[in-house]
């Protein structure tokens, strides 16, 4: 099953940059499970290639 998520975070890059991405995030995996702290910050990290440090979440939350 599908979730959806409001997500709004910033990529501290490893150039010194940093950008800003917000929008609704789509995940197709483990339908009873709710992601919470570290594990938003490495799912999102991983689709950028980066490390979870990199990562700093200003709002998740599940639509309904």
């Amino acid at each position: 099953m599908r979730k959806k998520y409001y997500t709004h975070f910033l990529l501290n890059e490893r150039q010194g940059s940093c950008s800003e991405y917000s929008g609704v995030v789509e995940i197709n995996r483990l339908a009873q499970h709710e992601f919470e702290g570290e594990e938003i910050k490495t799912l999102l990290a991983q689709n950028f290639d980066l490390e979870a440090e990199e990562v700093t979440v200003l709002d998740w939350s599940r639509l309904h």
